[in-house]
């Protein structure tokens, strides 16, 4: 009778968790880390996000939408009117969301802080609250905050954010961007603190907290408060 093989037994492999072996759970391990990569990707917002040498806060970012200037704006200049004569001879004007003109010759006499923003930048959004509570704080010290939206849709759309944050300074709606470049910005947010005399006391790139305001704005004030319209 012919010999039988021996059966041998071999001992059962098994993996790092359960069936997989190393190389499968390292497999799909590169899979997941490609995948967040691409989903970090597709969600950061569009264009460069860098600092520029007058930014309070080094921490603060500022969110770059154009070329930066030659030359730009810089304390000691005569800040810039709101409204400005075009090629033909018509009139550009700075309104409020509802239409209304915004005359910076009108705020002689008060602190200024202009703020060019846009709803969609996220670090704008972030310094949104600062912008609110340093307009309540400072407002009955003579105080005018002007915030300049830029590459908006329409003024309902910017008047909607300003509802929802019940923001109640003055929003101006620069829709051909004509103030943005007469003011020789390039990212956003873009701070200018303006003295009583309509002169740049400072210039800023990047989110304010409310202590880098507050230490601005201090410097600006008018020695003594302008009197309400609406006072006696």
């Amino acid at each position: 009778m012919a010999e039988r093989p021996d059966f041998t037994h071999k001992k059962e492999r098994h993996g790092l968790i359960g069936p997989f072996s190393g190389r499968q759970l390292a497999g799909v391990f590169a899979i997941v880390v490609v995948a967040v990569i691409v989903l970090v990707a597709a969600t950061t917002p569009l264009g460069q996000v860098g600092t520029g040498p007058s930014v309070v806060d080094p921490r603060a970012t500022a969110y770059i939408i154009d070329k930066a200037p030659a030359v730009g704006l810089k304390a000691g200049d005569l800040a810039p009117e709101f409204a400005l004569t075009l090629d033909d001879g018509s009139t550009y004007q700075l309104n409020d969301l509802h239409g209304k003109p915004i005359m910076l010759s009108d705020l002689r006499g008060k602190a200024v802080w202009i703020n060019f923003f846009a709803t969609w930048c996220p670090p704008c959004q972030a310094e949104t609250p600062v912008l609110r509570q340093i307009s309540e704080t400072y407002r009955a010290r003579g105080l005018e905050v002007i915030a300049v939206s830029v590459q908006e849709t329409s003024p309902a759309d910017v008047q909607t954010y300003a509802d929802r944050y019940q923001l109640t300074y003055t929003i101006g709606f620069d829709g051909s961007g004509r103030i943005f470049h007469q003011y020789r910005v390039y990212a956003l947010p873009t701070q200018f603190f303006v003295d009583p005399n309509g002169v740049i006391s400072a210039v800023a790139q990047g989110p304010m907290t409310v202590e880098s305001a507050s230490a601005y704005i201090e410097r600006i004030l008018p020695a003594v408060a302008p009197r309400s319209s609406a006072s006696p």
